[in-house]
């Protein structure tokens, strides 16, 4: 799929820019209550972040563009896989060394690790009241939200054929894709595993098995969906919109189970290793509505701050029944890949 491209220098950053159109929409204010770049204090000394990879770079062009309204900020990044990342920061702390100022990652269940381990500062109060009230944490600030789906593929199927419940599906005869090696699914059955227990999530694990066909990435199910290969699959919502914005013509849907692991609102998030005014100023730019919209529109990403439109073509958060659960909570996946290794899922 042809993604639209970012061009340094954002105009709605207040810099000055040859932007296309199109993208200048993307990164205007959405709504009159969100708060804007306008309004933030300047950046100005040195940051470290630590960046979990993400949506192909489009998190790289935000921090470009943060970069580009602060000219005085000085921001080394390092970048590695999230959960890896996650690890090294605690490993660092334990051998007293703070490399890190920020921690950027693309899965909540990284943010646990660092949470766990007592090393994220709390939140100021009005940062957090930007925020949803469902996503409201102590230590971090989920920065945008991806949910749990099931792509079907409508020619082989009508919505109301989908069970809304997802421990349904194993007991179901449909045909079903999943890439049980990718971190969003292990976060899916993370939650499975603190929702219905692990002897439960076990036998789904056995059922499905049987009739799956795995892929390596949930792009791959989501493709093989629409090629027809299988009925449904098991993918973060973001994947579908993706294919459906490049090929309007798709055969493609998305279904929703209801108050369980299968319609799990996973996010990405931000935390301050150091009590730095800086830091904690440096968050509040990835919870403005011009940061908040562009990811929206460009990565298909949910906001999580009021006044922000959901992605087209994803029904609002208020229309999705998902389990209420701690995020930080999906930290404990050592348990979740035992249970997939031992009944030959891995």
């Amino acid at each position: 799929m042809k993604r639209r491209t970012f061009i340094q220098g954002l105009a709605a950053f207040g810099v000055a820019s040859t932007l296309p159109l199109p993208l200048a929409r993307a990164f205007a204010a959405t709504a009159a209550n969100p708060v804007s770049v306008d309004s933030l204090p300047a950046l100005e000394g040195k940051l470290t972040l630590y960046l979990g990879r993400g949506e192909g770079g489009l998190y790289e062009n935000v921090l470009q563009a943060i970069q580009d309204k602060n000219p005085n900020l000085e921001l080394g990044i390092r970048r590695g896989p999230t959960a890896a990342l996650a690890n090294t920061i605690v490993a660092e702390a334990k051998m007293g060394v703070r490399r890190a100022d920020l921690f950027w990652a693309v899965d909540s269940g990284a943010i646990g690790l660092v949470t766990d381990a007592g090393l994220a500062q709390p939140l100021p109060a009005d940062l957090s009241a930007q925020l949803q009230p469902q996503f409201r944490y102590q230590g971090w600030a989920p920065v945008t939200g991806r949910i749990r789906t099931l792509p079907y593929n409508t020619e082989r199927l009508t919505k109301e054929q989908i069970p809304d419940s997802i421990m349904a599906i194993a007991d179901s005869d449909l045909s079903i894709g999943w890439a049980p090696a990718y971190a969003s699914f292990q976060s899916f059955i993370t939650a499975m595993r603190l929702l219905e227990g692990d002897d439960k999530t076990a036998k789904w694990l056995k059922k499905v098995k049987k009739k799956a066909k795995s892929y390596a990435g949930e792009l791959g199910v989501v493709m093989a969906v629409e090629r027809g290969e299988v009925d449904i699959g098991f993918a973060n919502h973001y994947y579908s919109l993706r294919l459906k914005a490049g090929k309007p013509e798709a055969k493609l849907d998305l279904a929703f189970t209801q108050n369980d692991a299968g319609c799990l609102v996973n996010a990405s998030g931000i935390l301050a290793l150091n009590k730095d005014p800086l830091a904690t100023n440096f968050m509040r730019y990835l919870l403005s509505a011009e940061v908040q919209g562009y990811l929206a529109r460009e990565a298909y990403e949910i906001p999580l701050i009021e006044g922000i439109k959901p992605p087209e073509g994803l029904p609002s958060l208020a229309s999705i029944s998902p389990p209420k659960i701690d995020l930080t909570q999906l930290a404990d996946l050592r348990p979740t890949l035992d249970l997939m290794r031992n009944n030959g899922v891995l």
